[in-house]
Formats: structure tokens, C-alpha cells, sequence
């Protein structure tokens, strides 16, 4: 279907001003002594390395190194780390990571009850949200409205993690400041036009995280043992992906989850799926090798094709 006035105006202001968004997420505490240690030989990269204030993108995976969650992991004091994940596989995380806890002086505990996450996004973010420009991941406890927050820098932006609880107080002083609410609709445009993968679109417990092509972000090669380790390890130095996360450029609009074909062959699902105001139909999906870049492919029953294009988006 074509852009709305509405998205396209929502579209502009992420892109020259600040939009900002009410996420919802899943929350995970990791605190103690032993946690740095415990989650070293839980997830895909070197949470040994980062100190506190600082963060990073990490994956959660099975023995057989296939994606359980992807993560973001925070170091927010000297014993303690925030886990923040999709809501649809934080109980798989907390599940996990509870499990095999025993016996170690961390405790896991699910904080997204209490916990929420707002999003300001565009070249005015840092503006609005009142605080330093933060690298990715960089995290810093900060006031606003006089609510104690922790900022995140993002992307595309600044996150703020607070109490759900304040999260309408501190929604109306960054509004009235400027920031402007947006649909997860238009955040889902840039996140597509970025080529940035997400679990429940692109990414699923199917996945592994070279098809997914977050390995370079996500995954340490020097920092020793971890659950799905040899597999990832193995693909990495000997193999090669035999799917891979690939661009779309769709002849018209498409629904997430229609089958794509090559010829009489199902190479993938289609992902995320938007029409972009700049870049009109596009789309993400991790397909077979053989659909590379330049082939055309057959989106659904409706008569859509797409052209594979590599990512990002040129």
C-alpha cells in the first residue's frame, strides 16, 4: 500500500528532527560477583571486556549454535548487568540463564515488570533527552523530569531505561521539549532501510548467526568457551552460510512471512517488509545461497517479485 501523510510526516521527523517511541522489551537482571564470568560462557561475545558504562550486541544460542535471543548487555555496576531482549524470547533467556545459574553467587531476575524503554531517535535526540552524545551501547545514569534514568546510546539515537512506572511523566517532558511520538511503523521503515536483522522477523531459534550476518557485532572469536561455540567457530574459519541476510527490492507492496521462491524453489520467507518514502517497496529476508544478488525472486501468491540486492541498501 502507498506511504500515509501521517507515516511519511512521522518518517521526516525521525530522519531530520527526533521521533520518539514507547518500546516494549523484555528485561533481564544479572547481578553478583559471579555474573561476569556466568554470562562469559552463556552468550556469543566477550562480556569480559566491557567495563562499567559500557555495552554490547551479543547472542544467546543452543548447542548446536542456533540463535535462542539476541541481546543487548549493559554494565550498569561493578556486579551488575542488564539484559535487554525481544519480549517474545525473554522467557527463553530467563529460562536459560535461571537453569544454569545453580550453584554460582549471581542472581537472574526478570525485571520487565518494572522496567521500561523509550526511544529518541534523529539528529535532535541527544538534544532532547539532555544528555552527553553516548556511543553505542555507552550507558550513563542520568535524571529526567527528575526520574532516575539509565541512557543508552543507540544507533540512531538515545534510549532511556526507566521505571515503567514514571514512563508517562518522563514521555511528557521530552514531548513537550520537542521529541514527537511515532509509530512502530515508521521506526520499522529504518530499521529496514538499515539492514539491521531482528529476532521475530528476520532472525528466529532457525538461525544461525552468520546467515543472520551479525557475527562481526555479536560474536567474540578470542574470548574462549560458550554454548554453541564449536558450530559457530567451525562456520566461521571453514565454512560457508548456506543462507545469508539479504536486501529486497519489491515490485509492490508485501505482507512479513510470504514464502519467496526462485524459480519453483522456496529460498526464504520475507521479513520486515515496508514502503519506505525514500526508497519506495523493500524488505529483509535471509534466503538460500543461490539467491544472491541480482536474481529475481517470486514474493507470495499475489504476482509481487523482488530483486535480491546486497545490504545495505545502495
Amino acid at each position: 500500500m502507498p506511504v500515509t501523510v501521517e507515516l511519511d510526516a512521522q518518517y521526516r521527523q525521525l530522519r531530520e528532527e527526533c521521533g520518539l517511541l514507547v518500546r516494549e522489551r523484555g528485561f533481564i537482571d544479572v547481578l553478583g560477583p559471579d555474573g561476569t564470568e556466568y554470562l562469559q560462557g552463556q552468550l556469543t561475545n566477550d562480556v569480559a571486556a566491557i567495563g562499567v558504562g559500557e555495552g554490547q550486541y551479543a547472542a544467546l544460542l543452543d548447542r548446536k549454535g542456533h540463535m535462542q535471543a539476541d541481546l543487548r548487555v549493559l554494565r550498569v555496576g561493578t556486579e551488575a548487568i542488564l539484559l535487554d531482549t525481544e519480549p517474545a524470547a525473554k522467557d527463553a533467556v530467563l529460562r536459560h540463564l535461571t537453569m544454569y545459574s545453580i550453584g554460582r553467587d549471581v542472581q537472574v531476575a526478570d525485571a520487565t515488570a518494572e522496567r521500561g524503554a523509550i526511544s529518541l531517535i534523529g539528529p535532535r535526540a541527544v538534544e532532547i533527552a539532555g544528555t552527553p552524545p553516548l556511543r553505542r551501547f555507552a550507558n550513563q545514569a542520568t535524571t529526567v523530569a527528575g526520574v532516575d534514568v539509565v541512557a543508552v546510546g543507540t544507533r540512531d539515537g538515545i534510549d532511556l531505561l526507566l521505571p515503567l512506572a514514571d514512563r508517562e511523566r518522563v514521555v511528557a517532558t521530552l514531548t513537550d521539549a520537542g521529541a514527537v511520538e511515532v509509530s512502530p511503523e515508521a521506526v520499522e521503515i529504518l530499521r529496514v532501510e538499515s539492514g539491521v536483522p531482528r529476532f521475530g522477523a528476520e532472525m528466529d531459534a532457525g538461525t544461525m548467526p552468520a546467515e543472520a550476518g551479525i557475527v562481526e557485532d555479536a560474536v567474540s572469536f578470542t574470548k574462549g568457551c560458550y554454548i554453541g561455540q564449536e558450530t559457530v567457530a567451525r562456520l566461521h574459519y571453514k565454512g560457508k552460510p548456506n543462507r545469508h541476510l539479504r536486501g529486497l527490492r519489491l515490485s509492490g507492496a508485501a505482507e512479513p512471512g510470504a514464502a519467496l521462491r526462485l524459480g519453483e524453489k522456496e529460498v526464504g520467507t520475507l521479513g520486515g517488509a515496508v514502503v519506505s518514502p525514500a526508497r519506495g517497496p523493500i524488505g529483509l529476508a535471509i534466503l538460500r545461497r543461490e539467491a544472491e544478488p541480482g536474481v529475481e525472486v517470486a514474493v507470495g501468491e499475489d504476482g509481487v517479485t523482488a530483486e535480491v540486492v546486497a545490504l545495505p541498501f545502495g
